[in-house]
């Protein structure tokens, strides 16, 4: 028999994506789809290029209404998901691609979000370091039922700085990254700054000097592959493009260490995985090679002068920043195929 989905906040861009991966998945059906504003509308109202689920109707954001689903997947602002997760039954595959269940820290959640903490989740990213580099994420997936799909920005950095920290090769401390991002990164709610007449032709940086929400989440990654006193400043750039992160992290390359032996930490970190690919020498990606992609490329460089490694690398932010990574560790928990259901080939031009 198939295994039933429900998709919370199915109307924004998240939940939009979610279905797109979901209409194709070999072992998944999705009969539940619920939104807030838009409960009682087809989701093809809302969703027109969704042709085979168009005929769904939106049903209020309850856990009565996603109770009787095998998995959930919540695409909520944060702060939504965590008390509706809570009603549901422990057997329930709960996946939430917000930020409610991602910091282990709840200092750091009153910190940099505030209200009620609910508590960590299994962290949705198989192909994180741990340890050193000794395990991946992916072994704590099998059998979960609440897992925490990481933020963009965090994916986007954490896999391109992980296999420097988690070898050593690069010091942990004084980390740098800037990133250019998709406006659906800011979600579907009219904006006068995300306005066509605003964004056209134009680039801006927001949540400058440290005060970004996904900053404490990305040292969580970074400590947790064996980084020691974790700092990074990364500032996020909003540009002309609907979907697409093209992140550029640099890190203190550690004493006496080669090129050589940067290659090797990276190369050797992502061999024989599927959706994370480290590009030939000198060659680094676009965001388009990653559109409609559950891939994260990444190109390695070092800058002798400035003794620091550069990393250059891009995600789609609605798949393997959200979507993507929800449906690869729910395939991981149900014991299916890691690969199931999601795209490694990208759309161009």
């Amino acid at each position: 028999m198939p295994i039933s989905v429900a998709v919370a906040g199915a109307s924004g861009y998240a939940g939009g994506e979610l279905l797109r991966l979901l209409a194709n998945h070999p072992e998944f059906e999705v009969r539940v789809v619920t939104a807030h504003q838009n409960a009682g509308q087809r989701l093809g109202a809302v969703h027109p290029h969704l042709l085979t689920l168009g005929e769904l109707e939106l049903q209020p954001t309850e856990a009565s209404v996603l109770a009787d689903a095998d998995v959930v997947f919540f695409a909520l602002p944060h702060g939504a998901s965590g008390a509706i997760a809570a009603e549901l039954p422990d057997d329930v595959l709960a996946v939430d691609c917000g930020a409610d269940h991602r910091l282990t820290d709840e200092s750091a959640w009153d910190a940099f979000y505030g209200g009620e903490y609910h508590g960590a989740w299994s962290y949705g990213m198989p192909e994180l370091l741990l340890d050193g580099g000794t395990v991946k994420q992916r072994e704590n997936l099998a059998g979960a039922t609440r897992i925490a799909v990481p933020g963009c920005n965090v994916t986007a950095i954490t896999l391109g700085l992980a296999p420097g920290v988690a070898s050593g090769v690069v010091e942990s401390h004084d980390l740098v990254s800037v990133l250019a991002v998709g406006t659906s990164g800011a979600g579907k709610s009219l904006r006068t700054e995300l306005l066509a007449s605003e964004i056209m032709g134009s680039a801006s940086a927001y949540a400058v000097g440290g005060t970004h929400r996904h900053t404490p989440e990305i040292a969580q990654n970074l400590t947790a592959a064996g980084g020691e006193g974790v700092t990074i400043s990364f500032t996020p750039v909003l540009v002309p493009m609907s979907r697409g992160i093209l992140a550029t992290s640099t890190a203190r390359l550690a004493p006496g260490v080669s090129a050589a032996d940067v290659r090797d930490a990276w190369e050797g970190a992502y061999a024989g995985e599927t959706f994370v690919r480290v590009l030939p020498a000198g060659a680094f990606p676009r965001t388009n090679d990653t559109t409609g992609a559950n891939t994260a490329l990444m190109g390695v460089a070092v800058d002798e002068a400035a003794g620091r490694v550069v990393v250059v690398s891009a995600i789609d932010n609605l798949v393997k920043g959200t979507a993507g990574a929800a449906i690869q560790s729910a395939n991981l928990a149900l014991g299916l195929p890691e690969t199931a259901g999601l795209p490694l080939n990208g759309v161009a031009p």
